[in-house]
Formats: C-alpha cells, structure tokens, sequence
C-alpha cells in the first residue's frame, strides 16, 4: 500500500509501440547524440529518460516492464531509505519481512482488493522445469496444488500471520515496516515512475481502537510529507483521496501530491485506513481489557522508487539531474586541474586536505548523521569541460576546483548545481575554512531547492468556477481548484472528458461551500484537479 496502491485510473500514457528498450514507454530511444540530452521544452518525456539514462540512475533490462537500478540511482535510494527509516524509528515502527509468495485462496478473503488488483498480478503455476529434446520446459506434472501470487502488496500474508501474533490488548499496536520488492504486471511503463517491478517499503500496522489506528494513519502521511518537503525538496499538498481513488479494502486514504515541471501531478506516498476490514477477513481477534473478543483496527501506509522519479522531475535540468543535498549520492566533487604531474601534485594534497575536512565536519540531523560524501575527481584522460558536464550531469550539488593558480592563492573556486554558469561561481574561496563555507552551501541549496518548487507549484495553481473554465485551464500545467458535488459519477465525468482526476482534497485547502462546476450541485469545498502520472 503505497503510492502505487491507489489504482489512478488516468496513467501517463506511453507509445506502446515503442515498449521493451526503445521509446519514451520502455526506455527511451537513444538519441543521435548520446551525450546530449533532449530540452525540456522539446520533448519533456525523452528529456526525463535522457537523465535517467545519462545519469546513469536506471536502465531497461531485457524482462518486460523491469528496470535496472545502477549504483548512482541505488545509492540515492538507499539515502532515501536511511532517512525515511529514521522516521519510521522514531515513530516506534521495527522492520520485518514477509513471503513473496501468496497463496491465491488469501485475496479471495478481501473482495476489494482482489478485485482491484487482479489484472496485475503475477501468478506462479508450478515448481520445477524439465530438458526435452535439449530444450528447457515447464514440467506439466509439477503443477502447484494452489497458485501462489507474487506479491503487488502484503496486507493479505501479513494479516495471516498476526493471526498467531495477535492474542490480547497487550500484543498491541504492532507497529511493523517491510522493505522489499513488489510485482504489478503493467502495461505501459517508465523507468522509475510505473514498473512492473519496483523497490518499496510498506507499513502495516494493528491497533486496539479506531480511534489509535486513524491516528497513525494521520501520523504516517506526515512522515512522508516531512520527507518529502525536508529531504527531497519537494511540497506536496495533503489530505484525504476520493472514494472512487482511494486503495482498494481500504475505508479511506491519505496521501502527498506533487507538481512536476510539466505541470503533472505525482501522488508520492499514500497511507491508508483499512479499518477492520483484514482483520476480519483473517479472523484476527484479540481480548481486550474489558475481557471481550474484538478485532483490530488497521492501518497500511507506503512510499516507492517513484519517489526517485519525482526527484527528476521536480529539481533537474537541461544540464541534467539536480540532487538535493540531503538524498545526494555525492555531495561534493573535487575537480583536479593542471596540465602535468609537477602541477597536478599539488593540487591532489589541497584536495585530500580539503576531503578529509569535509568527511570530519560533524555529523548531524542534516545529512542523516552520515558524513559528507566527497569524490576527487582527477581523470585527465576527458577534458576539464567533459568533466565538468558529467558532474553537472550526475548532479552534484557542489563542485570545487582546484588548479595552479588556486594553490598559488591557497584558494579554490566553487561552483552549485542548483545555480549552473559562471555568474554563479565563487572565486578565490580560501581552502582554510572552505569546508565550513561549503556545509552552509550544501545547506543553502536544500533550501533554495525547496523554495524554488514551491514558487513554481503555487504559481501553477488556479481557481476553476465553471466547466468551461475548468476545461481551458486543464491544457495549461498546473493544479486547478474547483468545486465538485461529492458523487462518483460527476468524478467520473471529469475524468473521461477532460483526462484530469481528483487528486487530493487537502488539509489545508479552503473551506467555502460553493456549487459543483459540472451538475451545479452544492459543494462542501473546493477539491484540486490535475493530470496525473
């Protein structure tokens, strides 16, 4: 149950024709020039793929709809990891780990469920393969006696073991986190953003009262709003889902949405109130104090490698991919110049000096309590430009050079990635208290990150009063508030003529009652309107 969960039933289209390794619905078509990536302006879904493959964060594999994470783009999610984690830790949740496997007879239990993801699922059939004929084949005499599903979520293999978990109110909460992979076999695919396989954490949690339960349910879609906002830069507007898009078997959901730079939303963490519906679907039953049998209440909750897509999507370039310092993989490079040894050595001894400043700065809450990552990069087999762009390419947030020159002055120059050109560039920076100067940098860049999308969202959002407004506003990017009547069936309307979908009904939204833009209906308040991924 994570952001992938809720069934958008509005997916980025891709050209199916171009599935597999080419195209913007598989991975992209190589463009004439590998080194070049597409602007923004000409083609925004060849641009996204040109940096995912460019910054070397994912490639296509030869499994349909599967990706390869490469060790830029995994390092980023293990820094995602460590500090969504860290949250977890500090709301009392503990990991643990379940099954792969399903057995098909659990999501018979959740009608809702196995309803809403029965088109996705992947189904193993049988045990064992044969050679005939110097050919590999399925066994047909090894079939399994029930099928097992791989799992596009856990609820029901989870449920089924706090059956022996769960026995008395002093067995709960149970407060329990899974990082693993997941399986939903879909159709059309983008790296990172809709695979068929992807990276995942999902929470799930069991509760005495409703009352404790839709507590966490509200905690838990704040944690990946402090994540999302304070580590990764991105705002995000929070509230509750429709009832037509909330995850299926659960009572409501509660989720973060993101702006893209092309005006698209991401919904980019989901948590849900499941209420007692897997609990009795599992038949978990517990004493209370008051010695009665009563069944939990339940909370799922979850965030995906999308969130990586996100990242792309909110912060990067037509240079490349901008990292936020907090999730960088690198934060800062070192770039040797000179044109021989004599001139070079020199240099490598400030940029070791340098280095080791930097690793020995103190580790606080900043950078996850890990230290600075630093890299020297001292490959003079490119040039200094080629160099140059692949680090602005990779997206680290802070370049230093050091040359001759430098070292005459006992100063660096330092360049941010936030900020690309030479307008921009700090010169004669003294290597003595550079590491201090770059801290706050690498501080200062988080934030102007984050205040930089936040311009750009709240100057992409506006207020629909009728349909025909709505419908010229939904050509132009951005969120649109509106008022809706409350019913599927208007929703569904929306959806179908002009391709946007509710995408939250925020928190902090305006209140004032009004009437619905379509059927002229009284409305409670305004809901916010997008295309969406």
């Amino acid at each position: 149950m994570a952001d992938d969960k809720v069934k958008d039933k509005q997916a980025q289209k891709t050209d199916g024709k171009n599935r597999g390794k080419g195209g913007p619905g598989g991975g992209g078509t190589p463009p004439a020039d590998d080194k070049k990536i597409t602007p923004r302006a000409a083609d925004y879904s060849q641009w996204y793929l040109d940096i995912v493959r460019r910054a070397e964060l994912a490639e296509n594999s030869d499994v349909r709809g599967c990706m390869v994470i490469r060790p830029n783009g995994y390092a980023l999610w293990e820094n995602m990891q460590r500090a969504i984690d860290g949250l977890f830790k500090a709301t009392g949740h503990v990991n643990a780990y379940f099954p792969l496997f399903i057995p098909k007879s659990f999501f018979q239990k959740e009608e809702e469920m196995a309803e809403g993801f029965a088109k996705e699922c992947a189904v193993v059939t049988h045990y064992r393969l044969k050679s005939k004929d110097g050919k590999i084949e399925v066994d047909p005499e090894a079939r399994l006696e029930e099928e097992l599903i791989i799992r596009p979520t856990s609820e029901t293999i989870i449920w089924n073991t706090y059956k022996g978990w769960i026995q008395s109110y002093r067995d709960l909460p149970v407060l329990i986190n899974q990082w693993c992979n997941v399986v939903r076999w879909e159709m059309r695919t983008r790296l990172f953003l809709r695979t068929a396989e992807f990276l995942w954490q999902e929470g799930h949690t069991a509760h005495a009262t409703q009352k404790e339960a839709e507590e966490e349910t509200l905690r838990m879609v704040n944690v990946y709003r402090q994540f999302a906002e304070e580590w990764a830069a991105m705002p995000v507007l929070v509230g509750p889902k429709t009832e037509g898009q909330k995850f299926p078997g659960a009572v409501y959901t509660l989720c973060i949405e993101a702006l893209m730079q092309d005006g698209r939303a991401l919904q980019s963490g989901t948590s849900h109130f499941i209420g007692q519906n897997f609990s009795k679907a599992f038949d978990v039953q517990f004493t209370s104090e008051e010695g009665k049998r009563e069944y939990p209440w339940a909370t799922s909750w979850g965030a995906s490698t999308r969130l990586i897509g996100g990242l792309i999507m909110t912060h990067s370039d037509d240079k490349g991919f901008v990292a936020p310092p907090r999730l960088a993989p690198t934060h800062v490079v070192i770039c040797l110049l000179g044109k021989n040894e004599q001139e070079r050595a020199p240099c490598l001894a400030a940029a070791e000096r340098l280095a080791a400043s930097l690793r020995a700065l103190p580790r606080d809450e900043f950078y996850g309590y890990q230290p600075i990552t630093v890299r020297i990069d001292n490959d003079f087999k490119k040039t200094t430009n080629e160099r140059y762009e692949e680090w602005e390419l990779r997206g680290a947030p802070v370049r230093v050079d050091i040359g001759p020159k430098d070292i005459e002055k006992s100063a660096c120059v330092l360049s941010r990635r936030d900020m690309p050109g030479k307008e921009h560039k700090m010169m004669g920076v003294p290597l003595d208290g550079a590491a201090q100067r770059i801290d706050a940098l690498l501080r200062e860049i988080q934030k102007n990150l984050f205040d930089r999308a936040k311009a750009f969202r709240d100057s992409h959002m506006r207020t629909a009063n009728t349909y025909d407004e709505f419908k010229q506003m939904i050509e132009e990017p951005g969120f649109i508030w509106a008022h809706w009547d409350g019913t599927r069936a208007t929703e569904d309307r929306i959806q179908e003529e002009t391709k946007a979908t509710i995408r939250v009904i925020p928190f902090d939204g305006p209140k004032e009652p009004g009437k619905c833009i379509v059927t002229g209906q009284p409305s409670e308040r305004r809901v916010v309107f997008a295309r969406a991924y």
